[in-house]
């Protein structure tokens, strides 16, 4: 008896998943069919040699398995609205090919919050390396490579050096994903700069195949069996970019006060801030949209307050401290520390030394 209900749930089970299915596909799927027989497939404006059988081969092996991943297209679908606006149209004034925002697409799903095992970090999967050689800041208080369009102007930047390069796009993919050195090395050893008949790491091989796959679903996503009413994208994020000037270490929060938000909404704004704290300078920030009228006056009054409540207060250096142990105990930074005690990088501190801490916090942590 249990085993005929169980055999029953399982049926019942299949058929309503069998019925879903069905009716997720509103529109009829077609296949790389279409583009084999008319040969014709171009990336960046370069031709995509599918008369290659090794060619067609790797990307049909690329379009099964993204196309069967239903879940990960309705997302790259849903984010595209948000982050596809902004790529085009950096595209377009740098007068560079539509087709390569969908490299952003394959590196990190259009998350802005993506990290790699190396190390690699934003939705252009910027490594520290690159990322400060296209003057993005990674530091103790900030990391542009979670800037969207910093980071955003930083790839194109990049992938227009690698263009010159290599005068080949499919080359200069495939020197983004494994490094310029790697893809030159390669050219000069094995005698061809054609990137469909060099012989890479398996993971740059896929790479190009999968940015095609990316823009086949992408660009007629009905196709393919997809369909969202627009009310299901995930669409551009709006707000007012401000400048402050901040003499003293500031709170999240008190920015987020002074724009009637909250600590979370502005941290999402501006995901690029580590921390709880903005660093004393300029800075250029988002707030919530609409909320930037009375922002200046707002943060005006509570940074007077605050100043009236902060000292410098002196810290004696004890045995095993080091200017970074100092920094994260008091919650400031590096290079506060240097500026307010006069300390320059190659300066060593000692036990005994005194050193001015600017904040707020110092009772607290038993001075």
């Amino acid at each position: 008896m249990k085993l005929k209900t169980l055999f029953l749930i399982t049926f019942l089970i299949f058929i309503a998943s069998d019925l879903n299915a069905e009716n997720s596909f509103k529109y009829p799927v077609h296949s790389l069919k279409e583009f084999r027989s008319s040969k014709k497939l171009t990336l960046c404006n370069e031709t995509v040699p599918l008369d290659s059988q090794s060619v067609w081969e790797m990307l049909d092996r690329e379009f099964v398995i993204s196309v069967g991943n239903r879940p990960q297209v309705v997302m790259w679908l849903k984010r595209s609205k948000r982050y596809f606006p902004y790529i085009e149209a950096r595209l377009r004034e740098k007068g560079l090919p539509e087709d390569l925002k969908y490299l952003a697409v394959i590196e990190s799903a259009l998350m802005r919050y993506s990290y790699s095992q190396k190390g690699a970090v934003g939705s252009w999967q910027f490594i520290d390396g690159t990322a400060k050689r296209y003057n993005l800041r990674v530091n103790e208080w900030f990391d542009d490579r979670l800037n969207f369009s910093k980071s955003t102007d930083a790839a194109i930047d990049y992938l227009r050096y690698l263009y010159k390069t290599f005068d080949s796009w499919a080359l200069a993919f495939a020197a983004y994903n494994c490094g310029e050195n790697r893809i030159k090395k390669e050219i000069i050893e094995q005698g061809m700069n054609n990137y469909y008949k060099l012989n890479l790491p398996i993971e740059t091989e896929r790479f190009v195949f999968r940015i095609l796959t990316a823009k086949i679903i992408l660009s007629n996503p009905e196709n393919y069996g997809f369909h969202l009413d627009e009310d299901e994208y995930y669409h551009p994020v709006e707000f007012d970019e401000v400048w402050i000037d901040i003499p003293f270490n500031v709170r999240i929060r008190v920015i987020a006060e002074a724009a009637n938000s909250f600590f979370k909404e502005i941290k999402e704004l501006n995901p690029e801030i580590r921390g709880y704290y903005l660093p004393q300078g300029k800075h250029l920030i988002r707030i919530p949209k609409g909320n930037s009228g009375l922002f200046e006056e707002n943060l005006q009054i509570r940074l007077k307050r605050l100043a009236k409540e902060k000292i410098f207060h002196l810290y004696t250096v004890k045995e095993g401290d080091s200017l970074m142990s100092i920094s994260r105990r008091f919650n400031v930074g590096v290079d506060s520390l240097e500026m307010w005690n006069g300390l320059e990088k190659k300066n060593f501190i000692y036990p005994g030394q005194k050193i001015k801490i600017y904040t707020e916090a110092l009772e607290e942590q038993g001075m």
